[in-house]
């Protein structure tokens, strides 16, 4: 079994914040390597990661480290917010350009994650731990397979340590990504992102939405079962925990949960894992 990490998203009520509490603690019995929060772009959101990665740490004694995205925020913003996370002791950071809300009409400063990185790698040269992501199905807006490898190598030219895969559910995509990706000269560890089954209509317009491609199979299957709910999840666990088996096996370097600020998906997973 390789190291795992977790995924969470900042909350923005208490009654968030209060179910956000429960599955850290339950996920914490898993002894994550660390656990990762989304960035919230624009406006007063830019403060909610911010107080999530600080609950997370003071709170849970989790080695929490943010997201944090070109959209919406200026240089000056990102800088900032940059020697808030050094000053609270965070050393891990996953980058991302991050998708342009509706109704936002400027990017911000950084067009790309590799600015982003680069722009990390001046104002606080080693000390952050930089993970970026990776896409073994080709990033949607990307022109071509060949050409979104190559913005995946420029993130790591750029100063990337990690990369963090978007969710698949073909192995073989992410296996032949890394093969791709090591031709080019890529030596960063890049570990699969794994997305637990529970609400297959909500996953099916996440992946509509990402790229991710849901298997013909699996939606047949799902809908087979109608409203057998237990039958459901038992499947959904069955077939993500032998997903996770076969990456593991095939030399994955760890493993990062996408939980969706929920504890027992992921964890139906991992105990069949171990």
């Amino acid at each position: 079994m390789p190291a795992i990490s977790f995924e969470f998203f900042p909350p923005k009520t208490d009654e968030q914040r209060t179910q956000l509490d429960k599955v850290a603690t339950k996920l914490k019995s898993q002894a994550p390597e660390y656990v990762s929060c989304t960035f919230g772009a624009g406006g007063s959101t830019l403060d909610y990661t911010p107080e999530t990665i600080e609950r997370l740490h003071k709170a849970h004694a989790l080695d929490a480290a943010p997201h944090i995205s070109c959209v919406g925020g200026t240089r000056a913003e990102l800088g900032a917010l940059l020697d808030r996370y050094k000053a609270m002791g965070c050393r891990r950071l996953v980058a991302l350009r991050g998708d342009l809300p509706s109704g936002m009409g400027h990017p911000g400063e950084f067009r790309y994650a590799t600015d982003l990185v680069a722009f990390i790698r001046q104002q606080h040269g080693d000390h952050f731990h930089i993970e970026v992501g990776a896409y073994p199905e080709t990033h949607p807006q990307a022109e071509h397979a060949l050409a979104d490898l190559r913005n995946f190598k420029a993130k790591v030219d750029a100063g990337a340590d990690g990369a963090i895969t978007q969710y698949f559910y073909n192995a073989d995509a992410y296996f032949r990504f890394v093969d791709d990706a090591r031709k080019l000269g890529v030596s960063i560890p890049i570990v699969p992102g794994i997305m637990p089954i529970s609400n297959f209509s909500q996953l099916r317009r996440f992946s509509e939405a990402c790229g991710a491609e849901i298997p013909r199979w699996i939606g047949k299957r799902m809908h087979a079962y109608g409203d057998d709910v237990d039958s459901i999840r038992e499947f959904a666990a069955d077939f993500v925990a032998q997903l996770c088996r076969r990456l593991a096996d095939g030399g994955a370097p760890s493993l990062h949960f996408y939980t969706l600020n929920l504890s027992k998906p992921t964890l139906n997973v991992l105990q069949r894992l171990s």
